[in-house]
């Protein structure tokens, strides 16, 4: 049997050498991370190096005469609110004139009842009534007709006004550009 000392001195030199191979292993681990970051390192600047080189050759256009983008800006600004006025304009024709369909159609409907309440007998009282569904139906249609073209030429003047000044802004923006173009050059 192994004497307590014997055991003991033993621990100690398995203890030293299992903490000499940690910090071997930590030492070695240490450098490979400074040789990852020394390696990240060296590819971010290769990389930011590549970066400043393709930005250095692209060719940026001028920056086109601020007071004329201005100028854009306010009249597409005051296209817009044109076309918010003509498509308000469209919206009240559309609501007056539903109004008056309206009020035509509670007329119609005090001659109907009497109309109805006239008519001898139940089958005249049906035809009647057959005949009086039937002219109200076509009325109703007609109005529909009516309500959905002026909703459609309202929106037709507002996009028309969009479209105009959409057309002139690309022009303009054009123009910009090659007035830009050419300062730069």
């Amino acid at each position: 049997m192994a004497e307590p000392e014997e055991i003991a001195g033993r621990t100690t030199r398995a203890g030293a050498r299992t903490v000499r191979a940690a910090a071997d292993a930590g030492a070695q681990a240490v450098g490979a991370g400074a040789e990852a970051a020394r390696a990240a390192t060296e590819a971010g600047t290769r990389m930011m190096g590549e970066f400043t080189r393709m930005l250095s050759e692209m060719k940026l256009p001028a920056m086109p005469d601020v007071q004329s983008l201005m100028a854009a800006h306010r009249r597409n600004l005051e296209t817009l609110s044109a076309a918010n006025r003509v498509a308000l304009e469209g919206a009240q024709a559309v609501a007056r004139r539903h109004m008056e369909i309206m009020q035509q159609t509670m007329a119609e409907l005090s001659e109907t009842v009497q109309a109805v309440a006239d008519a001898d007998g139940p089958q005249a009282k049906a035809a009647k009534q057959a005949e009086l569904l039937k002219r109200a139906y076509e009325h109703a249609i007609a109005n529909m007709r009516e309500l959905s073209d002026l909703i459609q030429r309202a929106n037709g003047e507002a996009l028309e006004v969009l479209n105009h000044r959409f057309l002139e802004a690309m022009d303009e923006m054009k123009a910009l550009m090659q007035k830009a173009g050419q300062t730069r050059g």
